[in-house]
């Protein structure tokens, strides 16, 4: 009965906030101005097109973010956007100052995958417009970059000012590491009420984070002819350490905080009459809990140095990424959640919720602060030459980061 008691006091909780938040929308969209905003963006699709072409034209592989963060800057200050700056990261922030002295964070993706810029270089040629679509190598994650100068735009054309700071940011390295947010979470997160991770138009609302570490693990041992050869073998070892690994526990005894560990690539050797002296594979970890992933780790390097003993072979862990985990109490009925779930009704569409996250949004999940992640699909066939991007949802993207920053904006977050 106690159980069935917390439940229904927890509904009860939701049920409230989320009507509060209903109603906080509701006199947004009264607002003549926060009208003309929208009707704005809808005003502005083919220049968001025509946007997107250039932005997602330019090469922009992570680690390699310059060029494409000075263009989302120059449109920042083409917009009458605040203290526009491209900092070392490379990040491309710009503001809307407000009065109390603390910040609303929107974060955009500036990097691309290494596979979308060798597609680039192989186009030729910019993206082109088609219809509904922005069609070319690089507009699947610059959508999301657009989205954010459109609303940034309505939004200063229609004067709003805001209680609090609303900060525009494109972020670079998402896909190596998150450095870019992470060094953008160090300058904000002493006045952040929250950021705001714009993956797509909000079909689904991620509040909590996934941790991930991807790891390389390199092999050594002796190379040498087939003839003269024999043993210790890299090879042997790797098979003998990836079998030990794949049979750790955790992810069975904690599925439900879903813990994961794979092994996907294995990589040694050129022809097939030598051994190799070197040698390396993939690992994945995985969780919502921190400690399970550290645990498997650990895990991971006793069967290294086991095998080490057993066969001479050494090893040596790379880290590749290390995405954090997080959670915070309460985020899931906070006014940041349940406002964005309005917003994301109002737009059309009933999003799902989900406590595992996995972009930039880890990181200040990670320091303590409330954030979401905007999800939804953007287009289709990144990393491929036919990549494209979806008008329509960019559009709505952007509508959705206007009204979140309108009612947010003007409330604290939890």
């Amino acid at each position: 009965m106690r159980t069935l008691a917390y439940i229904c006091l927890f509904l009860t909780i939701v049920a409230q906030h989320s009507i509060a938040n209903e109603r906080m929308l509701e006199n947004a969209l009264s607002d003549d101005a926060v009208q003309n905003g929208l009707s704005e963006i809808d005003a502005a699709t083919n220049d968001a097109a025509n946007l997107l072409v250039h932005i997602g034209g330019i090469i922009s592989p992570s680690g390699e973010e310059h060029e494409r963060a000075e263009a989302v800057a120059q449109k920042m200050r083409e917009i009458g956007l605040q203290n526009v700056r491209v900092n070392d990261a490379p990040n491309a922030i710009g503001v809307i100052n407000g009065r109390s002295g603390k910040a609303l964070v929107f974060v955009s993706t500036l990097d691309d995958l290494k596979t979308v810029a060798e597609n680039q270089r192989a186009a030729g040629g910019p993206p082109r417009v088609e219809g509904d679509r922005v069609v070319g190598p690089g507009t699947n994650t610059s959508l999301t970059s657009v989205s954010l100068l459109t609303a940034a735009k309505a939004l200063v054309d229609n004067g709003f000012v805001p209680e609090h700071d609303i900060v525009f940011a494109g972020v670079a390295e998402e896909e190596t590491g998150l450095r870019g947010m992470k060094h953008l979470y160090a300058e904000y997160k002493d006045r952040a009420i929250a950021f705001v991770d714009v993956l797509g138009d909000g079909r689904s609302i991620s509040y909590g984070a996934l941790g991930i570490h991807w790891w390389r693990i390199h092999a050594h041992g002796p190379a040498g002819h087939t003839l003269r050869g024999g043993l210790p073998n890299i090879n042997q070892a790797i098979g003998r350490a990836v079998d030990r690994i794949l049979q750790i526990p955790e992810p069975q005894i904690y599925e439900d905080r879903r813990t994961r560990l794979n092994v996907a690539v294995l990589s040694s050797g050129a022809v097939f009459n030598h051994k190799p002296a070197t040698g390396w594979f993939s690992l994945d970890v995985r969780s919502l809990d921190l400690e399970h992933i550290l645990t498997m780790e650990e895990k991971v390097r006793q069967i290294l140095a086991d095998v080490t003993d057993e066969l001479g072979i050494t090893f040596e862990m790379e880290v590749v990424s290390d995405t954090p985990p997080g959670q915070i109490e309460g985020a899931e009925t906070s006014t940041l959640v349940t406002t964005s779930r309005a917003i994301s009704n109002h737009l059309g569409y009933d999003p799902t919720l989900s406590n595992a996250g996995s972009a930039n949004l880890n990181v200040s999940i990670a320091g303590g602060t409330l954030s979401i992640g905007l999800g939804g699909s953007r287009g289709g066939e990144r990393g491929f030459p036919g990549e494209w991007a979806d008008i329509p949802t960019m559009m709505r993207t952007a509508k959705n980061v206007f009204l979140t920053a309108i009612t947010i904006g003007n409330a604290e977050a939890n």
